[in-house]
């Protein structure tokens, strides 16, 4: 168990591509590439000339509910899973929470920004970062783990993650990921028969949102009740909600699903491609089941600096408590970047090993 927070919370992947501007070709930030499609950018742009009126966010809760076959009133749309950590920080009357790491950062930062004394628990690599439920304190009254978890794209069990709930614990679960899990395996999102449960889902990673921000959160009707009154008057914009409304919709969710299939078959040819520097000592976190990969190799900083002058962001992991500053996360994308990458990658290994 540790309570240290010498990490950089902060840091997200975007600080990666920031500064190299659009000259980077980015693996740093989980965001589909490609993304918003046509389709749905016409939709955020129909909505632009609702401006003049407050948000209405009666239509895409009922379809966020309907879509996951809940009542309204377990729904609560955010701008962005981010924001529904800060009310989950803010609104809950928690004394022990808890969290899984390695995993986003944005849950702990947020509640130490409320106050809370944060404790982890740390999933090891020679286990393959995978969860054991026995590891969280039996008096945690908060517990929070991403599903899949980034950065180690391990897709955890769904019943061993219900095995965490217990009466007057909440169990918070971020989901931000599952879409591009074909079939949203592992999902816990719709189920009601799990104490304390809370699903942070979020729109922005699938469907290319990120500027936009928009998410929902999945709890019991108190629970989205509390977190309702913690949030500002209207807090999702017009066009985010018609965004929101519009990714309910089947086509919307077929589509996402064959984009499932493809972020897999693109993984594997990633996971493929970075077998071959085993001999460098590249070791991947596996079976990697979301769109990005965790890997560990020597000298990885000055790979990651060789590989920015090459033309490539990959994402730092040291700034994910219990990772170091050997860990590398690589987004996932097409086959021909990806193959342009590991070919960058093989000359920065090879700068990095002369110096």
């Amino acid at each position: 168990m540790h309570t240290d927070h010498e990490h950089d919370l902060r840091h997200h992947g975007d600080a990666e591509v920031r500064d190299g501007g659009s000259a980077l070709v980015d693996l740093a930030v989980n965001v589909r590439a490609g993304t918003p499609p046509a389709w749905l950018r016409e939709r955020v742009a129909g909505a632009l000339g609702s401006l003049a009126a407050y948000p209405d966010g009666r239509a895409a809760r009922a379809a966020v509910a309907a879509r996951h076959g809940l009542a309204v009133e377990r729904v609560l749309l955010t701008a962005g899973a981010a924001e529904a950590f800060v009310l989950l920080a803010r609104a809950l009357e928690v004394r022990r929470p808890v969290v899984v790491h390695p995993q986003f950062t944005e849950p702990e930062a947020a509640l130490r920004d409320a106050g809370h004394p944060v404790r982890r628990v740390l999933l090891r690599e020679e286990h393959g970062f995978r969860l054991d439920p026995a590891a969280v304190p039996e008096d945690a009254d908060l517990v929070v783990i991403g599903n899949p978890t980034n950065p180690t794209s391990v897709l955890h069990p769904a019943e061993a993650v219900a095995e965490l709930a217990r009466p007057g614990r909440t169990l918070v679960v971020d989901e931000a990921f599952i879409d591009a899990v074909p079939g949203e395996r592992e999902t816990l999102a719709g189920r009601t028969d799990v104490p304390g449960l809370v699903v942070l889902r979020s729109l922005t990673k699938t469907w290319g949102l990120a500027g936009l921000r928009i998410g929902y959160v999945l709890a019991a009707p108190g629970t989205i009740a509390g977190l309702e009154r913690a949030q500002p008057l209207w807090p999702v914009s017009t066009p985010a909600l018609a965004a929101a409304e519009a990714c309910m919709e089947p086509r919307a969710l077929a589509e996402a699903g064959h984009a499932a299939h493809r972020v897999a078959a693109d993984r594997a040819h990633l996971v493929a491609g970075l077998g071959e520097f085993a001999s460098d000592g590249l070791r991947l976190v596996e079976p990697a089941e979301g769109p990005f990969v965790l890997v560990r190799l020597p000298r990885a900083a000055t790979v990651r600096r060789h590989l920015r002058d090459l033309g490539f962001a990959v994402r730092r992991g040291d700034t994910f408590p219990g990772l170091g500053g050997e860990w590398l996360r690589l987004a996932v994308r097409d086959r021909a970047t990806v193959n342009s990458f590991l070919q960058a990658l093989d000359r920065a290994l090879t700068l990095a090993s002369h110096r």
